[in-house]
């Protein structure tokens, strides 16, 4: 199948789309990709729907906007069997009220003519699972693609931070012991806030407000004892769960601030490696995390293994989650699990997502 993925994360700096070929097991190639941006007042409305659930009032506003934007880049890519739409992730509390992300497929199908598949994560947390992350089964095709003959550990720094121990070895990503996976903790989402208040920028390029900081140990001193970072696999997270770590920074230098959130990313990864079955040979990285070269250099000094962009192996890390959603639509169209307990903790391996035709 020739699939389009469409992903729109908690970074809200726009929306990613990716061709991907596949039968729903192996990765057969790679195709076209395009990027649609946020503006500012689209990000501003975003973030108003943050921690909003399905029927809080004001939702329609943001569906348009999510479902607009998406269906003007499905309009550029010809010859597609499928579309896996993600939609935007408002609110996620697993273990309450469950997942929200905005963005009506079913719409979205007779809008572009596609089938779609959609709401990927109800079915999951249903099942007993988080919800999250869904990534993992495509890091395991990843793998494969690559040729990896040991573990290793995908990293993607989004928003949120998540990571995907994989075991090529093993027969398929459902297979017990086949993959671990799990949200870190923060990605860019706390060092973006930071800076969008302090200077009007929406991200630190580069890493470079935070190179010139001073890293205060203070703030992270009681990291390890932290609710979420003590707890054991699975688990997820929401965007704004670390937020009370902005409050711990406020009275820092800006420079200080940037580079005592970046090592607060940088931690929460290494304390991830301690859940993995036996150590990763390599870290591979992608999401725009990946180009932060201050968080980059914090992680090369916490773990026992190379730290890379997913680049060094020919993949794409800004359009990976996009090459995942199509990795998995064409699982869902073909009778296939999109999780299991190892990567949600769902209580059986789950296909989740629903699908929409034109008519």
């Amino acid at each position: 199948m020739r699939v389009l993925g469409l992903m729109s994360g908690t970074s809200m700096d726009g929306v990613d789309a990716a061709v991907l070929e596949t039968d729903g097991e192996a990765i057969l190639g790679f195709g076209p990709t395009g990027f649609r941006a946020y503006s500012g007042e689209e990000r501003a409305v975003l973030r108003a729907g943050l921690g909003l659930w399905p029927e809080a009032e004001g939702l329609g506003a943001i569906e348009a906007l999510v479902r607009g934007t998406h269906a003007a880049l499905v309009a550029g890519f010809d010859a597609v069997d499928l579309v896996g739409f993600h939609g935007q992730t408002l609110a996620h509390d697993p273990g309450g009220r469950g997942t929200h992300q905005i963005g009506r497929g079913d719409l979205l199908a007779k809008e572009t003519g596609r089938r779609v598949v959609w709401d990927f994560r109800a079915a999951d947390v249903a099942s007993g699972g988080e919800g999250a992350p869904l990534v993992p089964f495509f890091h395991f095709a990843c793998a494969r693609w690559i040729g990896a003959a040991a573990p290793v550990a995908f990293l993607n720094l989004g928003g949120v931070g998540n990571v995907t121990w994989v075991d090529p070895r093993a027969a398929t990503p459902e297979t017990p012991g086949a993959l671990v996976a799990f949200d870190t903790g923060p990605g860019n989402a706390l060092i973006d806030d930071f800076l969008a208040r302090r200077l009007g920028e929406a991200f630190d390029a580069d890493g470079a407000v935070a190179a010139r900081g001073k890293v205060a140990e203070v703030v992270l001193a009681d990291l390890g004892a932290h609710p979420y970072i003590a707890r054991t696999p699975p688990k997820s997270l929401d965007r704004n769960d670390f937020h009370g770590y902005l409050d711990r920074v406020a009275d820092l230098s800006t420079e200080d601030g940037a580079a005592t959130l970046a090592a607060l990313t940088a931690a929460c990864v290494a304390a991830a490696a301690r859940h993995f079955p036996e150590p990763a040979t390599r870290w591979l990285v992608c999401g725009g995390g990946r180009r932060n070269r201050t968080i980059m250099a914090m992680l090369a000094t916490l773990t026992n293994a190379p730290v890379e962009p997913v680049e060094r192996v020919g993949l794409d890390g800004d359009m990976l989650e996009a090459q995942a959603f199509a990795y998995l639509a064409a699982r869902v169209a073909h009778g296939l699990a999109t999780s299991a307990p190892g990567t949600t903790g769902a209580r059986l391996p789950v296909s989740g997502g629903r699908i929409s035709a034109p008519g």
